[in-house]
């Protein structure tokens, strides 16, 4: 199956679940999971994924730490944050009123007069 790019607006969504669901993870980890949980559908391009990182620990919604990864080697650690949470469920509740919306286009049905 062909890789596809991330489509605009949904990385830090999920960014953000994958540290709810996993916890604190650095970001090569955070691009493993997301590339798997796409079953490798997706292209992750570092350069995106960096930004993004930094962006959201600028908004509060994940904080970063350095420790030990599991290679030892120094490495910057994420974590969801209270704040990040509640933005979690408010892009999650937006991202399945779009579906909701975009399927309704999708399959629509016919209207009898």
């Amino acid at each position: 199956m062909p890789k596809t790019d991330v489509k605009q607006g949904t990385l830090a969504l999920m960014i953000l679940t994958t540290l709810d669901v996993l916890g604190p993870l650095h970001g090569y980890g955070i691009a493993r999971r997301i590339e798997e949980t796409s079953k490798n559908r997706l292209t992750l391009n570092y350069g995106t994924l960096y930004p993004a990182l930094v962006k959201l620990e600028q908004e509060g919604f994940i904080k970063a730490e350095w420790a030990q990864s599991e290679n030892n080697r120094r490495a910057k650690f994420y974590a969801l944050t209270a704040p990040g949470r509640k933005q979690l469920a408010r892009e999650r509740k937006e991202w399945h009123q779009t579906a909701h919306l975009i399927a309704a286009f999708l399959a629509p049905r016919s209207e009898t007069t």
